[in-house]
């Protein structure tokens, strides 16, 4: 395993982090996602990423029981906050009221006193940035927090953020967590740029597009049983990316990962890695194998031809629009 320097922070990071959106506590039983932990722990991993919303706080539940007894500074425990976690109106967002309730909510259910990055996971319209600032500002100078960061926020955001964080010696963030593959560029053209300039890493989720990079979903053919396009949680992510134009050219990369002896899914994690601006890549897993496969995309360097290969292959079918970076209007 490779690690990288998140962002110009001192901290490391795995190139491949361990993520449990789906999976823990609703597509998998909890044995097999100890089965994963174990697995990404045994290929070296020490990234893992979560998050209060997902499978109802219970993602944070299986995870913090899966690491319970592994050595805590041996690992970087990510999580988040703005969903909903509960029925009431400040059960979500970014107020001072539900980061404040939301943090210490994953601490008891993470088995930890502390994360090492907390993540605001939208942008909130509803909150003055400077609460919530000025909030996980607090949560680091109480020790529960070791550095902040965003998730899916346009590059305008984060540059909002940075200068009040400037204005009022406030902490500053360090990474954000945005979609990217081969095949959802979107952060290319602002995002990236702009956290070059400032320091700020990306850990970029589905780098294999929920899937469809890895083949396994075939033009003309109905989804695979059990896969990620027929669980209700994800698949309103993957639907966009059903496209008979969009499968048949993902099957044209598979002589491409074949000539370099890789996997496809191994193929489109080491294409995020390429991005020097990427600190890590998030991947899920239902199985251990799944683990193993992805990680030996760490280290692998893909000469210019086959990066402009790929481009090639893909053409018009890739999303560039940096307008596709939303978060809601209203809280959720």
């Amino acid at each position: 395993m490779h690690f990288r320097h998140l962002g110009r922070s001192g901290l490391k990071v795995s190139e491949i982090s361990y993520g449990n959106w789906i999976t823990h506590g609703s597509q998998v039983e909890e044995d097999a996602a100890k089965e994963c932990v174990r697995a990404a722990l045994d290929e070296g991993i020490t990234t893992f990423d979560t998050a209060d919303v997902y499978a109802g706080t219970r993602a944070e539940e299986v995870l913090g029981r899966a690491l319970k007894g592994v050595r805590r500074e041996s690992l970087e425990i990510f999580t988040k906050v703005y969903w909903p976690t509960g029925t009431g109106e400040n059960d979500r967002g970014l107020s001072r009221k539900h980061i404040t309730e939301s943090i210490n909510g994953s601490l008891r259910r993470l088995q930890t006193d502390y994360v090492d990055l907390y993540q605001a996971h939208r942008y909130d319209y509803e909150t003055p940035l400077e609460e919530t600032l000025k909030t996980f500002d607090d949560l680091v100078r109480q020790g529960k927090v070791l550095y902040i960061g965003v998730s899916e926020w346009s590059a305008s955001q984060i540059a909002d953020a940075l200068k009040i964080a400037g204005e009022m010696g406030l902490e500053r963030l360090v990474s954000n967590q945005p979609q990217y593959s081969m095949l959802w560029r979107v952060i290319e053209s602002e995002v990236v740029p702009l956290c070059e300039k400032e320091g700020i890493g990306q850990i970029v989720w589905s780098p294999i597009a929920q899937g469809v990079l890895t083949g396994k979903y075939l033009p003309g053919q109905a989804p695979p049983a059990g896969s990620r396009a027929t669980d209700p949680t994800g698949s309103g992510f993957i639907s966009r990316m059903l496209d008979d134009d969009v499968l048949t050219r993902v099957q044209e990369l598979k002589p491409i990962a074949a000539d370099l002896g890789l996997t496809m899914a191994q193929l489109a994690v080491a294409w995020v890695l390429q991005n020097p601006n990427v600190s890590s890549a998030i991947v899920g897993a239902t199985r251990p194998e799944q683990v193993r496969d992805n990680v030996k995309a760490s280290g692998v360097k893909l000469e210019a031809g086959v990066m402009t290969k790929i481009d090639e292959v893909l053409g018009t079918i890739v999303e560039r629009d940096p307008a596709k970076t939303q978060s809601p209007a209203t809280r959720p």
